[in-house]
């Protein structure tokens, strides 16, 4: 596998090894030593999957606060989606900055979003299942979110969604910018734990 450094340290975008014949392909999903020689240390305890019926749907952006953050290990296994990771940890030099990638079933990329990290995905195609590895356990009075288009970060999701009205959950419609959020992550914690 290859693993490539985005702007945002610790946030990374890994491309699988994909073996191919007449048959089909085969290729490895998650290999803990390999991960952990890449600078992955996650223990994932939890799987998920969404299904996302037609394209410009965008889920996003979403996070769980401590103690039940979570770090992210996601993938899109049918279809093909923009992913953005935000960091929104307080104090942190890249507080505010995004980053994003696209995964899809042709390219079995994959992008790994530490803790401390607003996540969202947009839909470019439909019938999209996307799956992701978590590092702690779903907890619903953790959850935090702000606005896909919150302006103190400015998402370029860019001629994507051009001409589109997004397909949007109610919470998500409903949530407030970036600093009126419910974000409990300071980096000044996190690198002294």
């Amino acid at each position: 596998m290859k693993v490539h450094e985005t702007e945002i340290p610790g946030v990374l975008i890994i491309d699988t090894d994909v073996f191919g014949d007449h048959r089909g392909y085969f290729t490895e999903t998650y290999n803990k030593p390999k991960y952990e020689g890449a600078g992955i240390h996650a223990d994932f305890v939890q799987d998920n999957m969404s299904f996302s019926a037609q394209p410009g749907t965008l889920r996003g952006l979403h996070w769980q606060n401590p103690p039940y953050a979570q770090a992210k290990l996601v993938s899109c296994t049918k279809g093909r989606v923009i992913d953005v990771a935000v960091d929104i940890r307080k104090g942190s030099p890249t507080f505010g900055k995004w980053v994003a990638c696209e995964l899809s079933e042709e390219n079995h990329r994959q992008f790994f979003i530490p803790r401390g990290f607003a996540h969202g995905f947009l839909t470019l195609s439909p019938d999209v299942e996307f799956r992701y590895k978590v590092d702690n356990v779903y907890n619903k009075e953790s959850e935090g979110g702000m606005q896909y288009d919150a302006p103190e970060v400015n998402v370029d999701w860019g001629t994507l969604l051009e001409g589109i009205e997004p397909v949007l959950s109610e919470k998500d419609m409903a949530a407030p910018d970036l600093t009126h959020s419910d974000n409990k992550f300071v980096y000044e914690e996190m690198i002294t734990e």
